[in-house]
């Protein structure tokens, strides 16, 4: 195949049995949001360019990641890097903030981001994320975590691990700021090129190097620099976090890499994949829906889980849900009243098929035994008198049954739910 004929570099064709494990995972998340009152929204796969500006400047994201684009009225859009952004600009449009607060709300969905691929990372990945709207208060943050736990619970990995720590807030973090900047001046000439154009651009990403490890074990700790609202806010949240029974671990160097982030930083990794490894991360961003023209100092808390990256870790855990397939196999001459068998059992909520290929009755069995758990025969004297056969592949067990008895008989005999 010619290379303008093949897909693009860093997406993936999500086949069989992948696609499958996909739509589970769909489910469990958005089943596991909603046992919590967070509620499915969609946004558009492209928002104006602005919308996403408004995640920083000095940002992978806005500086060379993003796939942006002119369209025929000259508007700049840009395909969602991320959720975040645009649910708050939807809450912001929608007036969501006149609801009763606070506001709750789950969303599934494409995100394209123009990254150097590698495993895990494609430029077109799939996202579920939750977004509460409306709470200062640290039970928010907890509750927005306790969720992110359920879903990965729910997948097959059980207890997770958290990675907690507070970036403070408007007050404190510019002191901890200056420290971080004059400590890291210090050592600018043994940095690494990202850090040096971090230090003036982003300078709690230094924290996030893995190259610079040793100057970083050394830079000034922001907890001590914590005013007193951001030191009980976080001592609350971990309260609250340790007495739901999970694992909280504070970790100095976690930051998050939009600017948006205010206090809260988490990421929810599990020991069997190290203690520094994560599945994704989330936190607190207060003003982000302001800079989006919302209220004055709209608080919000949310996550963002990467559904590739959470499949690789449980994909062996992840039971797909089993359904028993019904083959309706004919004689020839009998296409018509196979097919029609098998639209008579869909409706009845079974799942059957029929053959499509003009197979032998031995090609039909043979084509049945790769898909199928039962097969019903159409046709031959048994027809005429108004029966089929039906036969169970796992066992052997063969019955006769009236046509309109058979339903009955898949549901009783057999076993089969519709």
């Amino acid at each position: 195949m010619r290379a303008e004929f093949q897909k693009p570099r860093g997406t993936q064709d999500i086949l069989p049995p992948m696609s499958l494990k996909m739509e589970q995972m769909r489910r469990i998340a958005l089943d596991c949001a909603q046992t919590f009152g967070y509620l499915p929204v969609e946004t558009p796969v492209f928002e104006q360019t602005p919308v996403f500006l408004r995640v920083g400047e000095s940002t992978d994201i806005v500086q060379h990641e993003r796939y942006s684009f002119t369209d025929a009225g000259g508007v700049e859009l840009t395909l969602r890097p991320e959720g975040t952004a645009a649910i708050a600009r939807a809450y912001v449009e929608n007036g969501m903030f006149n609801q009763p607060q606070p506001v709750r709300m789950c969303y599934y969905g494409p995100m394209f981001r123009r990254e150097r691929p590698q495993a895990l990372r494609y430029r077109q990945h799939t996202q579920f994320g939750a977004e509460l709207y409306g709470s200062v208060y640290p039970e928010a943050d907890a509750e927005v975590i306790l969720l992110a736990c359920a879903v990965v619970e729910r997948a097959g990995l059980p207890d997770p691990m958290i990675r907690l720590n507070s970036i403070g807030c408007s007050e404190c973090r510019p002191r901890y700021r200056e420290a971080l900047i004059r400590y890291y001046h210090e050592q600018r000439n043994h940095l690494c090129r990202d850090c040096q154009t971090r230090l003036n651009s982003n300078p709690l990403r230094l924290l996030d190097c893995k190259i610079d490890v040793a100057i970083r074990e050394q830079a000034p700790d922001i907890e001590e620099f914590w005013c007193e609202d951001c030191a009980t806010h976080y001592g609350k949240l971990t309260d609250l976090l340790s007495a739901s029974g999970r694992q909280v671990r504070r970790d100095p160097f976690l930051v998050r890499g939009l600017d948006y982030y205010t206090r809260t930083v988490f990421e929810i990794g599990h020991p069997s994949m190290g203690s520094q490894a994560a599945l994704f991360g989330g936190g607190r961003y207060d003003g982000l829906a302001t800079t989006l023209d919302g209220p004055e100092s709209t608080p919000a808390v949310g996550f963002g889980m990467g559904i590739e990256r959470i499949l690789s870790a449980v994909e062996q855990n992840l039971g797909i849900p089993s359904v028993t397939r019904i083959y309706v196999a004919h004689l020839p001459g009998f296409e018509g009243p196979s097919l029609l068998l098998a639209e008579q059992l869909r409706r009845e909520g079974f799942a059957a098929e029929s053959d499509l290929m003009g197979r032998s009755l031995k090609a039909q069995l043979r084509d049945a035994g790769r898909r199928s758990q039962i097969v019903v025969f159409v046709g031959g004297h048994e027809w005429e008198m108004d029966e089929v056969n039906v036969k169970s592949l796992q066992d052997g067990v063969q019955m006769t049954v009236k046509r309109d008895q058979l339903s009955d008989l898949l549901h009783q005999q057999f076993k089969i739910n519709s």
